[in-house]
Parts: structure tokens; sequence; C-alpha cells
């Protein structure tokens, strides 16, 4: 019988104390000036990309990893640093993933190098696929593509909403309904390149969070884009929408598998914000002294450490089980892409919350992280999946029922 271990390979460990030694050195120190200035931290995701941290060659190696767990180990790591920061080097993988998931081999040699620009000059992407009244159901989208044969290009109109680069990046990928009737299963993804005409984003928009990280909302006025930039091609489009016509389910299966995929990592992000949390409250309740001793000796302080630490270490598992089933084609019977990403992101705004809690008046002033971490980790109930999205799809799993 095979040996069990949690041990990570010597690949695996190098990788985590390569991130952490970035996160810590660059990252961190730079985090509350970014946050502040509400701006895209471009030297530091050129800093990031002359080390081999931001580019496709090292999504590649982490992707290559059998056990998966690469890219959730550099995630933590990298957040661990700054969510903002984190997000604005990892978030071009987004689009990077949509790409390199329904494109074409050419598709790929084409666009993916543009998504991230070079060392000297990097660029970042977007992927942009929520709008104002399609969030959670994306069934309802109304960005539409329309086809001209006679041009042999594609026509998008509509409107995305709270897309990470949008308007700053150079490529956009954006999904668009083809078949309105079909719903989620009429859609298709479409890569448009730097400069085309009628996209535009006409302001940043100012969140609570990942101030770093740069949102916009993206309007598609008549944007035509060649045909080659349908992401797998018009034929297989056609044979997917004519399956979906006759009623098969398989298509809508397989998109609902990509979303569940992306889970983990989205919940290692949030397993960096909670763990930086939890080891700064640590620190200060052994160093802070009130009533003639550290107060991480009143038992009070000591089980809140401990209840933290155990939530940051139990959702961990939960991450690297789905990270691990996803990479190795077991299926997720009982949702546990979201199962990991519902609790990761909970345990972040949790553990977040107690740190500023033990602090006290410290940890509601921006001289101490916390405040910001605090700040950071409630996107993770709401992004790429909102907590209540995530029990839908694992009670929806477990009772083999359409649950509404």
């Amino acid at each position: 019988m095979a040996e069990f271990s949690l041990d990570l390979n010597e690949e695996q460990r190098d990788l985590r104390d390569w991130v952490h030694g970035f996160a810590a050195e660059v990252v961190r120190p730079a985090a509350a000036e970014w946050d502040a200035r509400e701006e895209t931290p471009w030297p530091i995701i050129q800093e990031a990309a002359k080390v081999g941290l931001y580019g496709f060659e090292f999504l590649a190696t982490c992707w290559a990893d059998p056990t998966g767990l690469s890219l959730p180990i550099a995630s933590e790591e990298l957040f661990w640093g700054d969510a903002g920061i984190g997000l604005s080097i990892f978030g071009t993988s987004l689009a990077v993933a949509a790409i390199y998931g329904a494109g074409t081999p050419d598709q790929l040699v084409e666009w993916v190098p543009q998504c991230f620009g070079d060392v000297d000059q990097p660029a970042v992407a977007a992927f942009c696929t929520s709008e104002p009244e399609a969030g959670s159901d994306v069934g309802s989208m109304r960005t539409r593509a329309v086809y001209d044969e006679a041009t042999d290009e594609w026509v998008l109109n509509g409107q995305k909403a709270y897309a990470t680069n949008g308007g700053i990046a150079g490529v956009h990928v954006v999904t668009a309904s083809i078949e309105p009737e079909l719903g989620s299963r009429g859609q298709a993804a479409f890569v448009v390149p730097p400069g085309t005409p009628g996209l535009t984003a006409t302001r940043k928009l100012r969140k609570l969070g990942l101030r770093a990280s740069h949102t916009a909302d993206v309007f598609l006025d008549d944007v035509r884009v060649p045909g080659r930039c349908l992401l797998g091609g018009k034929d297989a489009l056609d044979e997917r929408l004519a399956r979906a016509r006759s009623g098969q389910r398989a298509s809508g299966q397989a998109a609902m598998r990509t979303f569940e995929l992306s889970r983990p990592t989205v919940g290692a992000q949030a397993l960096g914000v909670a763990r930086a949390a939890y080891e700064y409250a640590l620190d200060y309740a052994k160093e802070r002294v009130q009533f003639g001793r550290p107060i991480i000796q009143n038992q009070a302080v000591a089980f809140a450490l401990a209840d933290m630490k155990m939530e940051i270490d139990a959702a961990r598992l939960l991450v690297w089980r789905a990270s691990w089933m996803g990479r190795n084609n077991r299926p997720f019977t009982a949702g546990e892409g979201s199962m990991s990403k519902l609790k990761a992101g909970e345990v972040a705004v949790s553990v977040t919350d107690k740190a500023v809690q033990l602090l006290g008046g410290a940890g509601f002033l921006r001289d101490h992280p916390v405040e910001r971490w605090y700040r950071d980790a409630k996107i993770y109930t709401i992004f790429e999946g909102t907590s209540e999205i995530q029990r839908l799809v694992i009670s929806r799993a477990i009772s083999g029922m359409q649950i509404r």
C-alpha cells in the first residue's frame, strides 16, 4: 500500500519559501501605501515579472504539479503579503485561465503572451463576466454577441460589472450570450484585443478592500472582433449549441465544473489574509502587557487565538483536498470546490474580526495592518460566488435535487 503523507515535496517547499520571501520583502512593506493610493502597483508587478512570479511560465509550472497544491501554496503566501497587491499580480490569471481552458492552441500562442506583456513593460488582462443584473444568476447575462457572416466578425454589446483590471487591461476576455433562450449554455467567451474601438471603462470603482487592485465596469458598444477571437472557434461553438438545443446536459455540467475548479485557489487567497491576521494578533498578544502580564495569558485571549489557528488549518485542508481532486479529475460529488472556498472565505472574515478585537483600540487604527486585512477579507464571502451560492452548490450536490 502506498504511503500517505501530507508533507510538501522539495519543489513545493522551495516554491512556498520563494513566494513568501517576495511577499515579505517586496509586497508587505508597500501594502499600506498602495492601499491608501488606491492605484495599481505597476512597480511591484514589474518586480514580480523580473523574478519570474508574473508570467505564463509560472502559472504553467503550478498547473503542471500533479498534486494540484502548487498554485494554492503560492496564492496563500502572496496574499499573506497583501491581498490587493496579490490580486494585481494574480488577477491576470483569470483571463489566462479562460483562454487556456476554452481556447485553441493557436489562440493560446497569440493571446496569452499579450496578457502579461514583457518584463520592461508588463501588461494586465481582464476577465469580464459579471453584470449589473447577472452576478450569481449567470443565466441572465444581457451582453450579446452577434455573428456578422459578411465580415467574419462578432459584434459585442453590453455592460460588465466589477471587472478586475477592466479598462486598464490590454486583453479583455468577455463572456456574452449567443442564444439567450439557452441560458448559460448559450454563452461563449471572446478575446477583445488591445485598442479595440467601442470598449470603455468610464470610472474606477472605489472599494472597501483590495484597494490596490483595479476594478471597473466595462462597456461594450458595437465592439467588433475578428472571428478568430471566439475562444474555441465557431465549429466548436456550433456543435455545443446544437447539443444544448437537443437537451443534452454535458455542456452545462462542464461549465459548473470549471467554476468549481477555480474556487480552491480563491480559498487559498483568503487563507493568506486570515493567516496574516492570526500571526499578527498572536505576536501582539504575547507582547501586550495589561494588569502585569501579557494578554495571551488570559484564557479568553488564548482560546480566541486557538480557535483562529484551528479554523485556518481546517480550511487549508479543505482547500488542499479540493485542489488535489481537481488536478486528478476526481468528481466533486459533494461540492468540494465550493466547500473549500466557503470555509476559507468565512474563516478569513472571522479571523480578521477577532484580530481587530484582540488589538482593541489599536486594531481600529491604520497604524496596524489588521484593519486593512479586516477590510480585504470580506470580499471572499462575495466574489467568485457568494457564500450563499456555495451553499446552494453543496446542497444540490449532496441532495441531487434542484434546490432554490
